[in-house]
């Protein structure tokens, strides 16, 4: 029995893959590689297939990920599980050597230079947490519920990402926060997830209107609009977090009834700054859900009175961290979104030239190797990070949304797979990837298009180069693989 097994385990793996995935997969390949072609393409150049030309080079990078997506299909699904833990290690490791590389491309310290060889360990170390995360979920007894294991499960996380941030590399960092929505898949609280959207919009509107006077009194409209969300939140938390309906109108009555007679009297008495007032009325929001908190013994009385004070300390925090902390291109970048500086021969001239070029792609395009905006230079990076414009004004409208609906379809499918392993670790892992190819693809397409800040993180198997194409390969062969042991499993 187990020799016939092992003389049937490959034709049998090939078998139960799920050719729908590799099918999307060989699509979008075929798709960046027409967009780089088209990126990195010189009037009167001939050699797109040469090796001397990003195009040809690129055909490289794609023959070598098949090649890998090949070898780790032939693998033991059990592999990944038991040596997790080992692979995970061994990247943190490089991660926090590459710290120390001397060799800086771009003010970045991410790069591993091996003779003509360049790797960007950050990218291999999405897979590796993958793993080890998956592994460590999947232990017998862990519960997200449980505060020690929660914690584990984020120092996970949070280790390679702050090594990637040692390495100047933020906006690579950032997509680790796409395990988070695995982790709401598991059963974590959507307060965590609440919280996150609530910081972002504190946030941009405090930096956008700080500036801006509410009517004629001398009241920041960033800061008024900021503590009366935060006030409203917490009112409406006790509702859906306590479930007491009549606490939450009586802060509602309150909150508001207070905020419209100050208003009232700057408006049409004596002028004066209403952000002290609505500070003491937070302040006695937070008190009122301390006192029942204490008076019922309920905890979530506490969290939500937490969650007010967290508020309003990262808020006040938030200018600081965009003066002192962040760096000045960064900054730029910040206010360039949020339209506080236009800057179009600086930080924002990446997103006005990429947003001309999709835009006179019009609905059809205007044709593969006929863009304008894009063989004349206009636009930095058009084959890297901002390699979507190429797709906008080549392919126009049409294409662009062909794009974006086979990405789609492959989170959704890689979802759906998710969902049916009959073990955790397979399905905690193909969550991280669809969590991650989301996060890409939406940060990626948000910064071509100016909706997103300029991280500079790369389009799935689109953007040039190696290190990505491999690292986006990885990830999606091994979930397949592990997808292709339960169907195994089931024969």
């Amino acid at each position: 029995m187990p020799s016939n097994y092992t003389a049937d385990k490959q034709p049998g793996v090939l078998r139960s893959l799920d050719w729908w995935t590799i099918g999307i997969y060989i699509a979008l390949l075929t798709f960046g590689w027409v967009s780089v072609c088209g990126a990195s393409y010189t009037y009167g150049d001939t050699e797109i297939f040469s090796l001397s030309t990003r195009s040809g080079m690129q055909i490289v990078w794609i023959g070598t990920s098949i090649c890998l997506g090949f070898v780790l299909l032939m693998m033991d699904d059990r592999f990944y599980d038991t040596f997790a833990y080992v692979i995970y290690g061994l990247l943190v490791l490089l991660l926090f050597a590459t710290i120390f590389n001397p060799h800086t491309i771009k003010g970045s310290r991410s790069w591993l230079v091996l003779g003509p060889l360049r790797l960007q360990p950050a990218e291999f170390a999405k897979f590796a947490t993958a793993l080890a995360i998956a592994k460590f979920m999947s232990a017998y007894g862990f519960t997200i519920k449980n505060w020690k294991h929660f914690a584990g499960a984020c120092g996970i996380i949070f280790l390679p990402m702050l090594c990637i941030v040692g390495q100047r590399e933020t906006g690579s960092a950032l997509v680790y926060f796409s395990f988070f929505l695995m982790l709401y898949r598991e059963g974590m609280s959507g307060a965590f997830l609440f919280t996150g959207l609530a910081m972002v919009v504190y946030f941009v509107v405090g930096i956008k209107y700080e500036e801006v006077l509410l009517w004629d009194t001398p009241t920041s409209l960033g800061k008024f609009v900021v503590l009366l969300l935060v006030q409203i939140f917490s009112s409406a938390m006790v509702w859906v977090y306590v479930g007491d309906k009549s606490k939450t109108r009586l802060l509602l009555a309150y909150v508001f009834g207070f905020t419209a007679l100050a208003l009232l009297f700057s408006e049409f008495v004596i002028p004066f700054d209403i952000v002290w007032v609505q500070l003491v009325l937070s302040a006695c929001v937070i008190g009122y859900l301390v006192y029942n908190a204490m008076n019922t013994r309920f905890a979530n009385y506490f969290y939500i009175a937490l969650f007010a004070l967290g508020s309003i300390a990262f808020f006040y925090s938030a200018d600081y961290v965009l003066n002192d902390v962040m760096q000045p291109h960064q900054r730029v970048r910040i206010n360039v979104l949020l339209g506080l500086d236009e800057d179009l021969a600086g930080a924002g001239y990446n997103v006005h030239q990429s947003e001309i070029a999709i835009g006179s792609g019009g609905l059809q395009g205007k044709g593969f190797l006929n863009g304008t905006q894009t063989k004349l230079k206009f636009v930095p990076e058009q084959d890297t990070d901002f390699i979507f414009c190429t797709v906008g004004e080549e392919e126009g409208f049409l294409g662009s949304a062909s794009v974006l609906v086979l990405f789609l379809f492959l989170i959704l499918r890689l979802m759906y797979l998710a969902d049916r392993q009959p073990f955790k670790f397979g399905r905690v892992y193909g969550y991280c990837v669809a969590g991650i190819f989301l996060f890409h693809v939406f940060i990626n397409v948000g910064m071509v298009l100016g909706l997103t800040p300029v991280i500079g993180i790369p389009l799935p198997f689109f953007s040039y180069g190696g290190s990505s194409l491999w690292g986006f390969t990885l990830l999606l062969f091994i979930f397949l693989r592990i997808d292709a042991g339960r169907n195994l499993i089931r024969q």
